[in-house]
């Protein structure tokens, strides 16, 4: 979105964004108190609060974040209206020539309005539209968050700017709740909890954005892929492997090269003349699949499904551990049905998706219908008919399905209409796990067909359906969602076997682990030279689901002492009764680690 683009959307601002849009202009007030020679860049609201862009003579530190607050509690306290007028462009730009201030005059530059909107509170005077609250007075408890480098507009090789961070609620209590929920997100951070549980690594020398999965990490991923793959049998899709790049032409007649290609990385010319892409999408490879033959009515749908890594042209600033990487595996599948196909599959796909999320765990969950803005038409697809019939076959889905959803405008792929299925993470926020998308563009692109049951040549319908997202990032959000303490079924490791001594008790931890793996269960022996209480700390802080404690009395009785993460004490369990039940756990995915009624072993 571009900085105009941003000042026009703020007239959509709900009461909350106003208050916090208001917050963030008494912040550049009070900054500008402090550096009377800051130069101002924007200030929106967001969707936790406000940030501000400036250019400063010097770095911000965390301590000058409370002075600032100290600054805007004083403004706030002071009650000063916010007045609005409309200037001549000509006024505004020789006003903020004079001042010093070059992001407003360039930002008014590239506005096309004759009149721009300006907003004065108390001392301080800003280019914005608005709207605002009526006094900073009516501004709740404010909080600044943090310090941070932002390029203008975005650019790298622009100015880099000092953005600060702030947030703004109604009442003392809903601050109070929020920095809770913050300080739990920290404890969760999926990059804090993948280092400490050795699950993955980012490596300079191999590059940002291209996460390394160290041997915990890949076993929980190979137990994700071994969970789909064989979910999607049971479901009749047929797997394939395609490359991971392609010649360009493939991506201009998709479509993606119009409409991507600012994500996608260079063409790489080969010897031969022809170019070749690294690819952002399965879809393309796919259709290859289906069309490498004529396909008969009688033989659809057919359901093409693969595990596909593909790569992202992200910028440096917004990698994020494994939720925001340049190289991902996405669970991809396109479903080529007929027109009479096409509803039915599609309903298929999200109940299949519900069974996902009854298999992980996820209770809060909800339905976004997301569709195009009939404004833009460089980001989507210009096809009025298109769209009036894929956002229609969407809604009667929907309707059939009686589950309850909303409609997003502008959040469409740039061919089409989508179901995006939101899951609630840490903070509370909505995060789309799972898409399901009816698509008639690529198969006209492509010029797709099967014959018909009157021998004619007929259009396919695609049904796109990712199931579990990227496993990168399913990765980081299960990571946050179960704080690093993985259900039994996906635990790296699901027991670790300690011995209370290891000369005295080692060879029987030993026969203990191998009778668990021969039974299937992932489990580790810890014999290092250190105090079983020390033992059994770590492989709590490793969020290990068991540790099984064995000394003379386990040994003689064939038996472990079984405590759980929690730190709650079984007590002794023989070994049979253990992998009995630590099995039938697994198998039935269960959240929790042993049944309540037998937490008392006899």
């Amino acid at each position: 979105m571009s900085v105009e683009e941003e000042l026009n959307a703020s007239v959509a601002y709900t009461p909350l964004q106003r208050m916090r849009h208001s917050a963030a202009h008494v912040m550049a007030e009070a900054v500008q108190e402090l550096f009377p020679n800051a130069r101002f860049a924007i200030g929106p609201a967001i969707e936790d609060g406000f940030y501000y862009d400036m250019e400063l003579p010097r770095p911000l530190t965390p301590e000058d974040l409370p002075v600032i607050e100290e600054r805007m509690r004083a403004s706030i306290a002071a009650n000063h209206p916010f007045m609005q007028s409309r200037w001549k462009r000509e006024k505004a730009l020789k006003y903020f020539r004079d001042h010093d201030q070059p992001y407003k005059v360039e930002i008014i530059e590239n506005l096309a309005d004759a009149e721009v909107g300006i907003f004065e509170q108390g001392p301080f005077l800003d280019l914005c539209r608005g709207p605002h609250v009526e006094s900073t007075g009516k501004i709740g408890p404010v909080k600044l968050m943090r310090v941070a480098g932002a390029y203008w507009r975005g650019d790298e090789k622009r100015q880099m700017l000092q953005r600060i961070y702030g947030t703004a609620w109604f009442t003392q209590q809903d601050l109070d709740e929020y920095l809770e929920r913050l300080e739990e997100a920290k404890k969760r951070d999926h990059r804090k909890l993948g280092k400490d549980l050795e699950l993955f690594m980012i490596s300079e020398d191999v590059g940002a954005g291209l996460p390394l999965w160290l041997p915990r990490g890949a076993t929980v991923r190979r137990l994700l892929e071994e969970y789909i793959l064989d979910l999607e049998r049971k479901h009749g899709y047929q797997h394939v492997y395609t490359p991971n790049l392609a010649k360009l032409d493939l991506y201009k007649t998709s479509g993606h090269w119009e409409h991507y290609h600012d994500s996608m990385y260079p063409p790489m010319e080969m010897e031969s003349g022809e170019e070749l892409v690294l690819r952002p999408m399965n879809c393309p490879h796919h259709i290859q699949v289906y069309r490498h033959k004529m396909r008969s009515y009688r033989e659809l749908p057919v359901s093409i499904a693969e595990l596909g890594t593909m790569y992202r042209l992200e910028r440096s600033g917004e990698l994020s551990g494994l939720s925001r990487v340049r190289a991902m595996t996405l669970n991809d599948a396109h479903i080529f049905c007929t027109p009479e196909q096409m509803l039915p599959e599609f309903k298929k796909a999200v109940r299949m998706i519900e069974r996902i999320y009854q298999d992980m765990g996820f209770k809060q969950y909800s339905y976004r219908l997301s569709l195009r803005d009939p404004n833009d038409k460089e980001k989507f697809i210009d096809n009025e008919q298109m769209w009036q019939q894929s956002e229609a076959a969407l809604r009667q889905a929907l309707k059939e399905l009686d589950v309850p959803y909303y409609e997003s405008i502008g959040d469409a792929a740039f061919y089409g209409p989508k179901l995006d299925v939101q899951v609630a993470n840490v903070l509370g926020k909505d995060e789309t796990i799972s898409t399901v998308q009816i698509d008639f563009t690529l198969p006209e692109r492509f010029d797709l067909e099967y014959i018909g049951e009157d021998g004619q040549p007929h259009r396919p319908v695609m049904v796109h359906r990712g199931g579990i997202s990227t496993l990168e990032r399913f990765m980081a959000f299960l990571i946050e969602n179960f704080a690093g303490a993985f259900p039994l079924w996906l635990a790296p490791v699901q027991a670790v076997v300690i011995p209370i001594s290891d000369e005295k008790h080692g060879d029987y931890a030993e026969t203990v682990a191998e009778r668990l793996r021969e039974a299937g269960l992932r489990v580790e022996v810890d014999n290092r030279h250190e105090r079983m209480n020390a033992k059994v700390r770590d492989a709590q802080l490793q969020k290990i689901p068991y540790m099984l404690v064995v000394g003379d009395k386990e040994a003689a009785a064939d038996s472990v002492a079984v405590r759980l993460r929690s730190n709650e004490n079984l007590g002794a369990v023989l070994v049979a009764d253990f992998i009995r039940q630590a099995l039938q756990i697994a198998a039935e995915r269960s959240q929790e680690l042993w049944p309540a009624s037998e937490s008392q072993p006899a």
